[in-house]
């Protein structure tokens, strides 16, 4: 059976996602050059957005919002800023500090892309006539001789972000556009093309961590939000070793931090082992007790035909991880995951995404883990 990577043969009317930096700027120019009818948008997701942003961290300032509208300016395509903070602040930040609040680590990045890029704005694309959506994301859709789509991994694996991507249904990724997923090129080589292009954004730093904590304190951000709530942090008989502020400050497998005056009895570094926001307790342990043989995960997205039966796969379990061997298979709804070697810093609230060779099978959002060694 063949298969056919994108842009689609036939032009489109497709809306460009230009948040301002490099890779968006680029993805949008290609599109247009493959002869589609672009428009570029910039999603404004913030109710009081600053007038700069701070090196690379953050994103959707005023400044990133004129950077898009120059990009597109140059690209030669009509440029509109859309308001959809309430919604984004709906969905991607009052989630992820209920998900914290509740003892999970979530990845507001895939619930942006499900609910904001993949559902907010591709609905309103498709109301107004657009065919798709075209981000700046490195992965790439297959179209298969009968028509059907697959997402895969991009061609340049140090890029790809098909991880992030795994929560997009069929239906989604039929309006979906990926254009710089498909050719193996170096970020240098993707600045490079946009200065060749005239795109001011070239040197622009890209975004990092999350987008709405510009500072990148993530516990300062929470603690404004759900107040100090000073509990213990106990080792795994119980034994008091400390105190924190805010069980929704502390992540599985977090090592630094701790302020536990206390050393283990081997001397050996403790790591968070489990957080617990019913009596508001962090409880550490040994590297070993990290251990995770397998897990269940809940409200499954897949790409394409959910799967029949128990199968092989690779999965992935954080945006820059890397891939581990999984048998999977969907029992009453949810997925039951059993790990071919145990792995570590599994938290609950964190995505699992699987694989078939390059080809992403579809994603779940970690409910609970099996550990090789129990936690008290």
């Amino acid at each position: 059976m063949t298969e056919t990577p994108q842009p689609s043969p036939r032009p489109l009317r497709v809306l460009a996602a230009m948040s301002g930096g490099v890779d968006s700027a680029v993805a949008a120019a290609r599109a247009a050059e493959a002869g589609h009818d672009v428009t570029g948008v910039h999603l404004a997701l913030s109710a009081n957005p600053q007038s700069f942003r701070t090196g690379a961290r953050g994103c959707c300032t005023i400044e990133d919002s004129r950077d898009a509208r120059r990009a597109a300016d140059v690209i030669g395509i009509p440029f509109y800023v859309w308001d959809l903070a309430e919604r984004f602040r709906e969905d991607v930040v009052e989630d992820f500090v209920a998900e914290y609040e509740a003892g999970r680590t979530p990845n507001p990045c895939l619930r942006c892309n499900e609910k904001i890029k993949f559902a907010a704005l591709l609905d309103k694309a498709l109301a107004l006539g657009f065919d798709a959506v075209v981000t700046g994301h490195y992965a790439k859709v297959i179209v298969r001789e009968d028509g059907t789509r697959e997402l895969h991994r991009a061609s340049d694996m140090a890029k790809d972000q098909s991880y992030v991507l795994g929560v997009l249904d069929d239906k989604q990724l039929a309006h979906a556009m990926f254009p710089l997923g498909d050719t193996v090129t170096t970020k240098e080589e993707i600045r490079a093309e946009a200065e060749r292009r005239g795109l001011a954004v070239a040197k622009k730093p890209d975004s990092h961590d999350i987008c709405f904590i510009a500072d990148g304190d993530t516990q300062g951000f929470l603690a404004a939000r759900l107040g100090k709530a000073e509990g213990d942090i106990v080792d795994e008989s119980g034994t008091v070793l400390g105190t924190h502020e805010g069980a929704y400050g502390y992540t599985i497998g977090q090592r630094k931090g701790l302020r536990i005056g206390t050393p283990a009895p081997d001397g050996k570094p403790r790591y968070v082992l489990d957080i617990s926001p019913v009596n508001n307790t962090v409880t550490v342990g040994p590297a070993a007790a990290l251990d995770v043989t397998g897990l269940t995960a809940v409200k499954p997205r897949w790409c394409g035909v959910a799967p029949a039966g128990p199968g092989t796969y690779t999965a992935q379990l954080r945006a820059h991880g890397g891939e581990t061997e999984v048998s999977a298979e969907l029992v009453d709804g949810e997925l039951r995951v059993s790990f071919t070697e145990p792995v570590r810093g599994v938290a609950p609230g964190q995505a699992i995404v699987l694989y078939d060779g390059t080809r992403v099978v579809g994603s779940a959002t970690i409910a609970t883990t099996e550990r090789a060694v129990a936690v008290a």
